[in-house]
């Protein structure tokens, strides 16, 4: 498996990144390790994380995920130079006031987070330092609609940026990202670090699959006319495309109950448990199947070849997950079936959204 740049950046990452939300919850530390040395053992280099890990977020947990990877790295001598590290910065509190106090995410915050991370991660520099979701308002984690009246923003973009460039300068950050971002933050972000010769940003962090390919509609064409990289989060829409589900929906007893989208009440009140979220991806598992693949090389394939997507995250909380993500590399979708699975997108459009 090759490694591609991150943005107009020197990062070099491989196409497949090891998510890591379910570490510190789902997954205990033990196995958490154990799936971040079979990555590495398979040639994953790009590990993804963030300071309100694990999730679902609650106080208890905040920070759990980081310290793992800490405690992993700490005793795997020679581990921190073979990956890059991603973390992120969490935005304004959305429910959260364990992370911060306020509401915002002020040039002081970013600069408390990522020392937080770094002593966590027990690292002195982290990678690639995201923006979890904008510090301004806009309609993401499964709202559609901006509502100007909403606007609460105290930060301006450039302020966070300079708090940014500080952590570069710094040496505690190599290079900074988004995450959950539209096409106008995008190139704000862009246009201000190149008006203010401030860190340009080399990728974005949003959801991307089957069931969510709203990025197609003018996340695409920005990004890629920016140089700016698309990591793919979700890409198996909380196992709904796995197929696991298409015999009973989460919420029914014949449901998988340790997969989180069935354990967790509020993961089924997000936009994965949307009743046509689930129903298109049957759809999709489906058409799968008749083209002699399994849900998963579907949903993965889809990603992998996708010249939109730089490196997809992979979320597991086994080592059987991980083989069987890491297996799909390679799958190659013919034609006529990325025509049928854009009718399929046309009739059911993005219910992951």
């Amino acid at each position: 498996m090759n490694t591609i740049p991150l943005g107009q950046s020197d990062l070099q990452v491989t196409p497949i990144c090891l998510g890591t939300m379910t570490f510190g919850e789902q997954v205990s530390e033990q196995d958490a390790h154990a799936i971040l040395d079979r990555a590495l053992e398979r040639g994953l280099n790009f590990i993804d994380t963030a300071e309100m890990y694990a999730v679902p977020a609650r106080a208890a947990t905040y920070g759990a995920t980081e310290s793992i990877i800490g405690r992993w790295l700490a005793s795997r001598p020679g581990a921190r130079s073979r990956i890059v590290l991603a973390s992120k910065v969490a935005g304004p509190s959305r429910g959260m006031p364990w992370i911060r106090a306020g509401s915002g995410m002020t040039a002081a915050d970013i600069q408390a987070s990522c020392e937080a991370s770094l002593r966590r991660l027990q690292t002195d520099c982290i990678d690639l330092y995201q923006i979890h979701w904008p510090e301004r308002h806009v309609p993401v984690f499964g709202q559609l609609y901006y509502e100007p009246a909403q606007e609460t923003s105290q930060t301006s973009i450039r302020e966070q940026l300079q708090a940014l460039a500080a952590l570069v300068q710094a040496g505690k950050v190599r290079h900074i990202g988004l995450s959950n971002e539209t096409p106008y933050g995008v190139h704000e972000f862009v246009r201000l670090a190149e008006q203010h010769g401030l860190p340009r940003v080399v990728s974005v962090q949003n959801p991307y699959g089957l069931v969510n390919r709203s990025w197609d509609n003018a996340m695409d064409e920005s990004c890629h006319r920016l140089g700016v990289s698309l990591l793919a989060y979700s890409p198996l829409g909380f196992g709904l495309l796995t197929g696991k589900y298409d015999r009973h929906a989460p919420h029914e007893p014949g449901a998988p109950q340790q997969a989180r989208i069935a354990r967790y009440e509020s993961v089924r009140k997000q936009r994965w448990g949307r009743p046509e979220a689930l129903a298109a991806a049957r759809r999709y598992n489906q058409l799968a199947r008749d083209h002699g693949l399994t849900p998963v090389q579907l949903a993965l394939a889809f990603c992998y070849q996708s010249w939109r997507v730089a490196s997809t995250i992979i979320g597991v909380t086994t080592l059987a997950q991980l083989d069987e993500n890491l297996d799909a590399w390679g799958t190659v979708l013919s034609p006529e079936l990325l025509a049928a699975v854009d009718a399929l997108r046309w009739q059911l459009r993005d219910p992951g959204q």
